[in-house]
């Protein structure tokens, strides 16, 4: 008579089945975080060689490091925890793989409904736990003798599916599973199963309404107005066509770090980077009214920029996106182009459409000009806190990745980047902008390539556990130490008696010895010089290093605003005479 098989071998077949369904639907990297619930499937993806397995033991941390490499390399990249608040660790970063559109398959090991609801220790209910921040969820329950594994099979493919299309995010799989977890004794090796034969499924592009694309082509040929470009992981060919757009129009095109057209060989001719200061008052064209603002991707960053939208609110206003969200903060858009915005672009420069008057885009040349020519004269100061951002870009090799942190580092690099034809990569947490995570969501990127960090020091603090998956991986870490919370420093609650306790919160933890803690290289800048000499050491070593740039914060923030002011006036001075 044959003996019933044990739970134990059950488990680690329907694992093994579900981890060859994904390898031969198209996974390559999995994060995961140590557990007893989850062994089954930590084994068979351990045994599964052409899936990479990245070990780190902070949930939270692997999360966003997760994040890392889906956004660097375009594609999903699996999560595995075990049961319990384990998997709750991931929240924050799946609510920014939600609003940032990001592939994420969530992989959380469960106990069997039976201990649900009883009292169970490390037992929680998980199922719909990440709410409306999931694209799907999907419970299959226990593994049982006679599983399909065709069935198995197919819902890796379906998964991996739903991560990318129609509106790529995450996904969650809750897989409970009942004890013994493994097999007694020594596991067997083996046990593969073919998945060659699965169903393949299309990532279509979601096309445009060729006739509105035709009705707004025609409302703004001709007349003035401006090209808004925010943070968006566009197609490649998406810079070379929206400057031609720009260029067919004659209108400045306002460019975001994040959008990733501020650097490389298109044509940027018409390209405006120094908005965040020439559009503040008393600058003339802080009172620019254009006739139409074509405004792609995300909602900007700075609020300078924010705040002259809203002052146009009553333009022509039209909203370009990939997919099917609505980014309409300011409640004015008059129409939303969802879809392929390379499409648009390309049916648009398929059309007669006719440039602006003239005068119109010089206006917007002429104080890009100015204010770049200031900051090339403030950039010589040795101890202005804007001329960090240059000197790091300066230094970056082509082709290099750079994540740049929220809070202050995002709008300092807005502000102060400039442009250049040498080609980068730019990265941020732009989806909910939160400082959780970003050292992590760094050293994933770092997994795809070369990356530079730049990070304030709360926000290191914040993710400081990240380190520990530094080892092995290209990642320069620059801290801007300011103490504390700096950017509060801007706000209204900055003159509060409170401030120092209740925002800006000055830490003690030295970041080059915890670092060190963490097997790290570390360096302590206390200048321009010195920073730009230790980042050079730093790329030519290779291998992770944290460079801590010690900042004067009041300093900083009384020239910050010297130089608001005197770009605001420069940009609207008379053209100079000869």
């Amino acid at each position: 008579m044959r003996q019933p098989e044990e739970q134990g071998s059950i488990n680690l077949r329907y694992a093994q089945a579900l981890v060859d369904g994904l390898r031969a639907a198209g996974l390559r990297d999995l994060v995961l975080s140590p557990g007893s619930r989850s062994s089954p499937l930590v084994l068979a993806f351990l045994r599964q060689s052409a899936i990479a397995s990245h070990v780190l033991v902070d949930e939270r941390s692997a999360a966003f490091l997760a994040l890392g490499i889906a956004k660097a390399g375009r594609r999903p990249v699996a999560l595995l925890a075990t049961s319990g608040s384990a998997v709750a660790n991931w929240l924050p970063a799946v609510i920014e793989a939600d609003l940032a559109a990001v592939p994420l398959l969530l992989l959380s090991a469960d106990r069997p409904p039976e201990l649900l609801g009883w009292g169970a220790n490390q037992t929680i209910d998980q199922q719909r736990l990440f709410g409306a921040h999931v694209r799907s969820c999907h419970a299959p329950g226990p593994p049982a003798p006679d599983f399909a594994v065709g069935y198995l099979h197919r819902l890796a493919s379906r998964l991996l599916s739903e991560c990318c299309s129609p509106l790529p995010g995450p996904v969650h799989l809750n897989l409970a599973f009942r004890e013994p977890l493994l097999p007694a004794g020594a596991p067997p090796v083996g046990g593969a199963s073919d998945a060659q034969a699965l169903p393949r499924a299309g990532r279509p592009r979601l096309l445009p309404d060729r006739q509105l694309v035709t009705e707004i082509g025609a409302a703004i040929s001709g007349r003035p107005g401006v090209i808004v470009c925010g943070g968006d992981d566009w197609p490649p060919d998406f810079a070379a066509a929206v400057s031609a757009l720009a260029r067919q129009l004659d209108c400045p095109l306002l460019a975001e770090p994040l959008s990733n057209l501020r650097f490389g060989g298109h044509d940027r001719s018409r390209l405006c980077v120094r908005y965040d200061v020439f559009l503040r008052p008393p600058s003339p064209l802080a009172a620019a009214r254009p006739e139409w603002l074509l405004r792609c991707g995300n909602f900007p960053v700075t609020r300078t920029l924010q705040d002259w939208l809203r002052a146009n609110g009553g333009a022509l206003q039209i909203v370009l996106g990939a997919d099917s969200r609505w980014r309409d903060p300011l409640h004015c858009a008059a129409a939303l182009i969802q879809g392929d915005p390379l499409a648009v672009c390309e049916d648009w420069l398929a059309t007669p459409l006719r440039p602006a008057a003239s005068g119109w885009r010089e206006m917007f040349a002429q104080a890009e000009r100015r204010v770049a020519a200031l900051a090339a004269d403030w950039r010589s100061r040795e101890d202005f806190e804007g001329a960090l951002i240059p000197a790091l870009l300066d230094e970056l090799p082509a082709g290099h990745n750079l994540f740049c942190g929220n809070s202050l580092p995002i709008r300092d690099l807005d502000a102060f980047s400039g442009s250049g034809d040498k080609p980068l990569r730019l990265f941020g947490n732009r989806g909910a902008s939160g400082i959780d995570g970003n050292l992590s969501t760094a050293i994933g990127i770092a997994s795809e390539g070369p990356c530079v960090a730049l990070l304030g020091d709360l926000t290191l603090q914040h993710d400081l556990t990240a380190l520990a998956a530094a080892g092995g991986r290209d990642i320069v870490v620059v801290v801007i130490n300011n103490g504390g919370g700096g950017i509060f420093e801007y706000l209204p609650v900055a003159k509060l008696p409170e401030f120092e306790r209740g925002w800006l919160t000055p830490q003690t933890v030295d970041p080059v010895a915890a670092a060190a803690a963490f097997g790290v290289a570390g360096e302590r800048c206390a200048s321009l010089d010195g920073f730009t000499s230790a980042l050079r050491r730093a790329l030519q070593r290779g291998g992770p290093t944290l460079l801590e740039v010690l900042v004067d914060r009041r300093r900083s923030v009384a020239q910050h605003r010297a130089f608001w002011r005197q770009a605001a006036a420069v940009a609207g001075s008379p053209p100079a005479t000869t």
